[in-house]
């Protein structure tokens, strides 16, 4: 039996499909992640190519759209166990370039944008407030890392019974184990991974804005 046979037969990897409407998370695509010698590397830069169209989509749509940044004071008093796990984290604070969202995604006016200081989206933050106000169900999640913000995030979301889509194209981890590995995990459990086009035209067959 292969280790996606045992998955089936336990009746996981569900499909949920898209809900009434959805809303985009940019996950900490930002310029610290998308540099090799910050944060970044693997395919974080390509995934953020990829979210270019998608995020033109949810905007001629009029849809939600939600980007998350890592942001500590800079005398450091918000750094817990996450920076004393990877301390250099502790750099980005909110007059760091590295902190801003990267150029080609950079956010308009009317689009939420959270600082927060834990790897899920969620987690101390207004997001999952701001998300209910619109009248948002369905949650479709890019950023980095694929196993590190955007799983916490994808986890989170369905635990606050918000429909997780991922992208597996607009998503991007420093390398591709964990990449891989953490979609695998997702869609059995969490999610639905798709591609970006498969979202793209859900959007344009008419989702509610």
């Amino acid at each position: 039996m292969s280790e996606t046979d045992i998955f089936k037969k336990q009746n996981f990897g569900n499909r949920l499909g898209f809900g009434r409407k959805p809303a985009l998370l940019v996950v900490d695509f930002t310029v610290g992640f998308n540099d090799a010698d910050q944060f970044g590397g693997g395919n974080i830069d390509a995934a953020i190519r990829r979210t270019v169209p998608l995020l033109e989509a949810f905007r001629r749509r009029g849809l939600p759209v939600g980007f998350t940044r890592i942001v500590y004071t800079a005398e450091g008093i918000d750094a817990g166990v996450f920076c004393r796990k990877a301390p250099n984290l502790r750099a980005l604070t909110e007059s760091n370039p590295a902190s801003q969202v990267v150029p080609q995604l950079a956010p308009r006016t009317g689009e939420m944008v959270v600082n927060k200081t834990q790897p899920s989206a969620f987690f101390g933050t207004a997001l999952a407030s701001w998300l209910t106000l619109h009248g948002v169900d369905t949650v479709v999640v890019t950023g980095c890392t694929t196993s590190g913000c955007v799983r916490a995030s994808v986890v989170d979301a369905m635990s606050l019974n918000f429909i997780p889509i991922v992208p597996r194209d607009c998503v991007g981890d420093r390398a591709s184990g964990p990449h891989e590995a953490s979609l695998f995990d997702m869609q059995q459990k969490y999610a639905d991974v798709v591609n970006s086009d498969e979202v793209i035209r859900h959007l344009e067959t008419g989702a509610q804005a």
